[in-house]
């Protein structure tokens, strides 16, 4: 049966090079669950960030309340830790209806799905994470719910066996994914509103740092706020993280308050530089810009050169790196940028420039 009471996400294991066990993972830790649940908004007023997305549903919500219906089924999508699950929080407060949370893989069976599809009430809001990963048999039984908010349940097997049909209540289905291209297409479409979660400007962040250190009762300044708002890869989830490894350092070493000097001695202390990268990202670029000298590195020999597997290189470092513009994915490899060699203090390569002028021609 699927738990549809915990904290769905994903929880990464500790991480390499010693830097805060993986602190700068987007995902979901188990150190996260209680600090979300504390720190997360509860209504539109109160969730930072993310405007243009608070502004259609705030048009939508209200025009469902108007009306008496439930509001027409969600989908969330963008990079882990940026806020999905807390806005479908809010969008059930603002409904004032009960929030239900499960997740993709935790729905192993159609059965398991018919139970929690038949215990909502009218206007409920369903929350399903990683809703790309429902396997294809419980997805068939999602789209009657979704469109007709009907259930098709087969009774007995073989040729004894036959279709019956149930009503559901009136629900809202709010799926989250950070894989939009691997949603079916079938079930995409049975979503009548789809919104992007955007990455932070380093101002939001501030401003959502500085809410949750009043929340914490953790003294920071504007600036020391900022401090952490930019090594926070322009994600909530992280920023909350590092306050709060920024607040045990200045209990210890600084009397408690956050100045923008005790956040940088911090995050420098935990190994977190002021371009938000950590130990195992500054490795990459080690091994790109002195190992291989700026030459093109294939994904295999790169995971082979830090000890990782390659879809963790692919998927939980890269990203960033990339984002950033330290490195570049080419036909022959991972080649470090003049920015890489730049962050780390080296002269630029004096292939580099010829080798991406190649690249970018072809």
């Amino acid at each position: 049966m699927a738990n549809w009471e915990a904290d769905p996400q994903e929880l990464d294991s500790a991480g390499a090079g010693g830097s805060i066990i993986r602190d700068l993972s987007s995902r979901a830790t188990e150190d996260d669950a209680g600090l979300d649940r504390s720190l997360r908004p509860q209504y539109l007023r109160e969730y930072l960030g993310q405007e243009r997305v608070k502004d259609n549903l705030t048009v939508l919500i209200e025009a469902a309340k108007a009306r008496g219906e439930a509001l027409d089924h969600l989908l969330f999508s963008g990079p882990p830790g940026l806020g999905k699950t807390t806005m479908a929080g809010v969008v059930a407060n603002e409904l004032g209806v009960s929030f239900k949370v499960t997740s993709g893989p935790a729905i192993e069976r159609a059965g398991d799905l018919a139970a929690i599809l038949t215990n909502l009430e009218r206007g409920d809001v369903l929350f399903i994470d990683e809703i790309h990963r429902l396997n294809r048999a419980v997805e068939e039984v999602l789209y009657p719910a979704m469109e007709d908010f009907m259930l098709d349940i087969i009774i007995g097997k073989g040729p004894a066996a036959r279709s019956i049909r149930l009503d559901l209540s009136p629900f809202t289905l709010v799926g989250a994914t950070t894989r939009t291209g691997l949603l079916t297409g079938p079930l995409r479409d049975r979503f009548g509103i789809a919104f992007r979660l955007d990455y932070y400007l380093p101002e939001e962040l501030q401003e959502i740092v500085q809410r949750s250190a009043t929340l914490l009762g953790v003294g920071i300044d504007s600036e020391g706020a900022l401090e952490i708002a930019r090594r926070s890869r322009g994600t909530p989830r992280l920023a909350n993280r590092l306050l709060k490894r920024v607040r045990d350092y200045a209990e210890v070493r600084a009397g408690g308050q956050v100045s923008p000097a005790v956040a940088s001695e911090a995050l420098s202390f935990f190994e977190v530089d002021t371009l938000g990268l950590d130990t195992m990202d500054n490795k990459i670029l080690d091994i790109l810009t002195l190992t291989f000298a700026g030459a093109p590195v294939g994904l295999s020999t790169l995971s082979s050169a830090l000890g990782e597997d390659p879809d963790s290189v692919e998927e939980v470092y890269e990203p960033y790196l990339l984002q950033q513009g330290l490195i570049k994915r080419t036909p022959k490899g991972r080649v470090a940028t003049p920015r890489a060699f730049e962050h780390r203090g080296l002269p630029p390569n004096p292939g580099t420039d010829a080798t991406q002028t190649r690249i970018e021609g072809m």
